[in-house]
C-alpha cells in the first residue's frame, strides 16, 4: 500500500466521492457531482457556469453537461441577468431547493463515518492541515480557495 501524502489525500477523496454518490443516487436519483452543484447553488456560493467550472476545476462545456442533465429532471432552469444579457444566471426550481435541503444530512453522515473513531482534537487538526495545505496553494498560485 502506498504512504505518500498525496496518494492518502486522493484516495480519500476518491472513497467520500464514491459514498456521496453512493448515498445520492440511491435516495435522490443523482450523482454526487449533481449534489454537490446543487447544494453550491442552493446556498449562494454559485450562481453561474463560470462560477461552477471555477469551484469545480473543470471546463464549462463540463459543467454545461452537467447542468442540462439536472435542468432536464426540472431541479434548476437557466435564467438570463436583466443586467447584462450575456450572464445566465442559474436558480433552483421549487423540487430543486427541496432536493438540496436533503443533502446537508446525507454529506454529514458520509463525514461520519469516515471520521468515526476520530476525538474532536483530531477533527480539529486534520482541519488546520487541510486548511494549511489550502493557504500554501493560494500563496503559491496567487489564488484563492475558498
Amino acid at each position: 500500500m502506498n504512504d505518500s501524502v498525496g496518494y492518502l489525500m486522493s484516495r480519500v477523496k476518491s472513497l467520500m466521492t464514491n459514498l456521496v454518490t453512493q448515498r445520492t443516487q440511491e435516495e435522490l436519483g443523482i450523482t454526487g457531482t449533481q449534489a454537490s452543484m446543487l447544494f453550491m447553488i442552493a446556498v449562494g456560493k454559485c450562481s453561474t457556469a463560470a462560477e461552477l467550472a471555477r469551484e469545480y476545476g473543470i471546463d464549462a462545456s463540463a459543467v454545461t453537461r452537467l447542468l442540462d442533465r439536472v435542468e432536464k429532471r426540472g431541479l434548476l432552469s437557466r435564467v438570463r441577468s436583466i443586467e447584462d444579457r450575456r450572464v445566465v444566471r442559474l436558480e433552483l426550481t421549487d423540487e430543486g431547493r427541496a432536493l438540496a435541503e436533503r443533502l446537508p444530512p446525507i454529506f454529514r453522515s458520509v463525514l461520519d463515518q469516515l471520521l468515526d473513531g476520530f476525538t474532536p482534537e483530531e477533527v480539529g487538526f486534520l482541519k488546520s492541515m487541510l486548511r494549511r495545505i489550502l493557504s500554501n496553494y493560494c500563496e503559491t498560485a496567487g489564488g484563492s480557495v475558498t
